[in-house]
């Protein structure tokens, strides 16, 4: 199989950079960790970088072993390893992947420009605390205050990615108007939650823009929320791996990568950006929604 990103897939790749991280925390080299194997160095590298010719299940199993990976992780992981040779694909909750083992989490982190638009909630990347606790508390209501602390906190390390001082992502965020007037938490909470949002546009790496309700539907259909996520080029300007689209859903998230599909998404996410108030006027929308819920 060429080692070219479109001969791989989203699961593989995925696969690939968990098991590259857990062998990193075992402190194993390449060459170290396939000695274990009885493998040659070169064929644990083309797993980790998502390239591998065939993958087998024992073989994962036995990887997580030997990195001493928790038992909830291997299940997810070995989940991924049946799905490799899926090239866009629905991941149902609990079917294959554990429900607890977050797939997207691990894309997103590795991804250098995100493109988004959101019709329901401020995305989990610009959420505030607050408005991350009120929200995990309606989702798991079950759930003791630690455990949703915890969830919470896992949320704003996540946000890192933005706000770090060195090669920050970049993120294009079309928002709806009504994720403006849904209230999360209570009034103060939101008017928080709008000011971080309009201090978070501030930033180069943030575009954010308000897709008013004058604006009507743009499109003509709903979309629903998505995320269209790129990596970056190589030295030659080529992908180092194949945009994806995200689409979350109530009992699965979807994951397309074929060329088509991001396309038809990136040319939905321009033509909202186009229909949405500029930059400028976005953040005095925020300002004054502000003082609506002050």
């Amino acid at each position: 199989m060429s080692d070219s990103p479109a001969s791989s897939t989203l699961p593989r790749r995925q696969l690939g950079r968990y098991l590259r991280d857990w062998r990193s925390q075992a402190g194993l080299t390449i060459a170290e960790a396939a000695r274990l194997m009885e493998w040659g160095a070169s064929t644990l590298q083309r797993l980790e970088k998502g390239n591998a010719d065939r993958i087998r299940t024992i073989d994962i199993h036995e990887l997580c072993r030997i990195y001493g990976i928790p038992a909830e992780i291997a299940d997810g992981l070995k989940g991924l390893a049946q799905q490799a040779a899926v090239k866009s694909w629905w991941h149902s909750y609990g079917d294959l992947i554990p429900e607890n083992f977050d797939v997207y989490v691990g894309l997103e982190a590795s991804a250098q420009q995100l493109s988004c638009y959101q019709s329901e909630l401020v995305p989990g990347l610009l959420q505030t605390a607050d408005y991350a606790r009120a929200l995990n508390g309606l989702g798991y209501p079950e759930e003791g205050a630690a455990e949703v602390d915890r969830r919470v906190q896992l949320r704003m390390q996540r946000q890192a990615m933005i706000t770090r001082r060195m090669h920050p992502a970049t993120v294009a965020m079309v928002l709806h108007e009504s994720v403006l007037r849904r209230t999360v938490g209570g009034a103060k909470v939101m008017a928080a939650q709008l000011r971080h949002l309009a201090e978070l546009s501030t930033r180069p790496n943030v575009d954010l823009r308000i897709l008013p309700f004058t604006a009507g539907v743009p499109l003509g259909l709903s979309t629903g929320p998505f995320v269209i996520l790129e990596f970056g080029s190589d030295s030659k300007g080529q992908p180092v791996e194949p945009p994806v689209v995200y689409v979350e859903g109530f009992t699965g998230d979807l994951y397309l990568e074929r060329h088509g599909d991001v396309a038809r998404y990136r040319r939905a996410r321009d033509h909202l950006a186009d229909c949405a108030l500029d930059a400028q006027d976005s953040r005095n929308l925020l300002r004054q929604v502000v003082k609506d819920y002050s």
